[in-house]
């Protein structure tokens, strides 16, 4: 008897399950494996079929267990000692510790100005005059040392102390693994992990790709020649070079080939508009991974300044050969990348000398660290060795839907900045302005992620230590060794992890502790702390025993760790009141449901695009009026009966309903849609 499943731990478990369910032999029943769904590869499978490996089998046997047992008992304790409904889980709660460190990170940084200094220079000798930029190397901190810099430059006789032109050759990217191949979607095609996923997923399917869970960078024997047959085909022999990669990743499984076409002759396939996309990147990136290296000749020059120890320097690069750079170039997560100044460089030697036709010196600024994206974040998992091919998208997923982590986009911010620039032997300041802190797609904690994750590093620090997921995959890889049982290795682990969780129980926690003193309220004199409430973050005054706190709700993007005091006053301009309308006043508020304007005893939500703080009288009013008329459409029947006066048909909030003496009934909606339902 046959059946398939994938050759890795958790195909190996699933043929194990497989057996179990249908009463079938283990150690006879025949196991076949295949990558890629073609004939060919169907074919050898049977031709070659083998039992269920048991080693593999109680290696993911250990990897359910002890994630179940960190799952299962970790969450009740959040239960009970932060809020209702959370969750922990060996790599989830990993992954947000990762977020709110790096958020932690850019709560503390502290952007500092400094000046970035670029000629223009010609050769003396050069009848063409033909331009190119040098670049200080060092930086000035203030405007003023930038300045005096300049002035120095005037009248200085710069030369060419360093003309090196060395050759370098650039390496084609090892074919795609689930992670890269999510990490290049990402940046080349803006989409998301899950999204990803799922159209690989599909063109796996229609038997397009190898099987899309794999930390193999390694190419079949067949593969390999498919690729140098049709780069000799497109391009000729001398593009075609054979490469054996080898996987960096630790605790990397490689039970599969990396991700690559199926069939290397078909460059393009039908489809929807996202698997041609992803396909097109697989084939190329595939292809391009056989190709040969890109030679190049990279070119410095060193200039010296008269009367300076200052050095400008020119970088330069020419392709000489493009080999595979003429099919595929990998992308970088570096979105933030500093100005390049490389380029064609003209021919100089040692000696000549330069001449300036304008240096610049440019205030910038430094930056915070990049949140990360999905991309990045994935990187960084895989760096550390933590989870698999297969969990990385559920994890994200997971973070996200549980409100610990919120994927986002925000607006730049203008600031200005200075530029000086020296023509001839004339300084010439001007104020420019730039956009800055854009963000697209970025992974950011929220305030119950932020808690929940310090709650978990205080009372179980080995769970949340980045080396416990490495560690514990060495345990499983013995298991899969046959070195170790997996029941002795999960005797090892839960003894220790579940006295933490008894410790966690027992031990009181401080909800006070928990609350960030901001400052004192100028008008009252009172302590402003933030914190989070029943319905969320929020900011609280304090007030004397008997008397009522005063609360105000976070914005969306604030943080407890990160607000300011005068941004917490500022929370509390609720409830504005802005002026009578028809007799009773317009009063803007945020209430549980959200914001909302009150007109006497009636209410109107805002729109998602309203601001609560800022919203207008004309709006208010606008947002009142449909209110009013939905109010108005409500109360009037839509049916009436001559015969039973009190019997109406109404329509409410949730749609029609029976309105009859007093009490309302809900019409099950199989009556919605007859003609005669109210007749009957």
């Amino acid at each position: 008897m046959y059946k398939r499943q994938d050759e890795d731990r958790e195909g190996e478990a699933i043929a194990w399950h497989l057996t179990e369910v249908l009463g079938l032999p283990v150690d006879r029943t025949k196991r076949i494996v295949f990558h890629e769904i073609t004939k060919r590869a169907i074919l050898e499978a049977i031709e070659n079929p083998r039992t269920v490996n048991m080693d593999l089998v109680n290696a993911q046997q250990a990897r359910r267990i002890l994630d179940r047992l960190v799952g299962f008992e970790l969450s009740p304790v959040l239960w009970k000692k932060v809020r209702p409904s959370l969750s922990a889980g060996r790599v989830q709660s990993v992954a947000v510790r990762l977020i709110v460190e790096r958020e932690r990170e850019i709560i503390a940084f502290r952007s500092a100005p400094y000046f970035r200094v670029v000629a223009q220079f010609y050769a003396a000798n050069d009848p063409e005059k033909t331009l190119f930029k040098a670049e200080l190397p060092s930086r000035f901190e203030t405007q003023a040392e930038a300045e005096a810099f300049l002035r120095s430059c005037i009248g200085a006789t710069f030369t060419v102390s360093k003309a090196e032109e060395k050759p370098a050759q650039r390496f084609p990217a090892p074919p795609f693994t689930t992670s890269t191949l999510q990490q290049e979607a990402g940046r080349k095609l803006g989409m998301s992990v899950s999204q990803t996923m799922s159209v690989a997923q599909h063109l796996y399917e229609q038997g397009l790709i190898t099987y899309m869970r794999t930390d193999s960078v390694n190419l079949s024997q067949q593969a390999l020649a498919q690729c140098k047959e049709e780069i000799t085909k497109l391009y000729g022999e001398k593009y075609s070079s054979w490469h054996n990669y080898k996987t960096k990743t630790k605790g990397a499984q490689e039970a599969h080939e990396a991700i690559r076409p199926s069939y290397i002759d078909r460059q393009s396939i039908e489809g929807t508009p996202a698997e041609k996309k992803l396909y097109d990147l697989i084939w190329k990136r595939t292809v391009a991974s056989q190709m040969v290296c890109a030679e190049l000749d990279r070119t410095t020059i060193v200039i010296d300044m008269s009367g300076s120890s200052q050095q400008f320097v020119a970088t330069g690069e020419v392709v000489r050969f493009d080999g595979f750079l003429r099919l595929y170039s990998e992308s970088t997560d570096d979105d933030q990348a500093a100005e390049s100044g490389e380029g064609l460089l003209p021919k100089m030697a040692q000696g000549d000398e330069l001449l300036s036709t304008q240096i610049t010196a440019t205030e910038r600024f430094t930056q915070a660290p990049a949140r990360y994206n999905e991309a990045s974040l994935v990187k960084r998992l895989e760096e550390l060795g933590i989870g698999r091919p297969s969990t990385y998208a559920p994890t994200i997923t997971t973070i996200i839907n549980r409100g610990y982590v919120v994927k986002q986009n925000k607006e730049g911010q203008k600031r200005s900045f200075v530029q000086l620039t020296l023509a001839g032997d004339q300084i010439t300041p001007k104020t420019l302005s730039e956009t800055y802190g854009k963000e697209k797609n970025r992974l950011q904690p929220t305030d119950i992620g932020m808690v929940v994750n310090d709650y978990l590093e205080h009372q179980f620090s080995p769970i949340m230590d980045y080396n416990f997921t490495a560690n514990v995959e060495k345990e499983f890889d013995r298991i899969a060794e046959g070195q170790i049982t997996w029941k002795q290795m999960i005797d090892d682990f839960y003894g220790p992890f579940h006295r933490m969780v008894d410790k966690a129980i027992e031990t009181q926690t401080d909800k006070k502790a928990q609350a960030r003193i901001l400052g004192t309220d100028p008008q009252s004199g009172r302590t402003v702390k933030a914190r989070i409430g029943r319905y969320g973050p929020m900011v609280e005054i304090e007030a004397p025993e008997g008397e009522k706190p005063r609360y105000a709700s976070l914005k969306k993007g604030q943080l407890i760790e990160s607000i300011t005091l005068d941004d917490a006053l500022a929370l509390f301009a609720l409830p504005r009141n802005l002026g009578p309308y028809e007799g009773e006043d317009l009063v803007i508020g945020i209430g549980k449901f959200g914001p909302y304007v009150r007109h006497g005893k009636s209410f109107a939500s805002l729109a998602r695009t309203d601001d609560p703080y800022t919203i207008g009288y004309d709006r208010a009013a606008e947002l009142v009026r449909e209110q009013q008329a939905r109010a108005a459409a409500a109360n009037t029947p839509l049916k009436t009966f001559a015969e039973e006066p009190e019997l109406l048909i109404k329509n409410g909030r949730y749609g029609p309903y029976i309105a009859y003496k007093g009490k309302n009934y809900r019409i099950p909606n199989c009556l919605l849609y007859t003609s005669d339902a109210a007749d009957d």
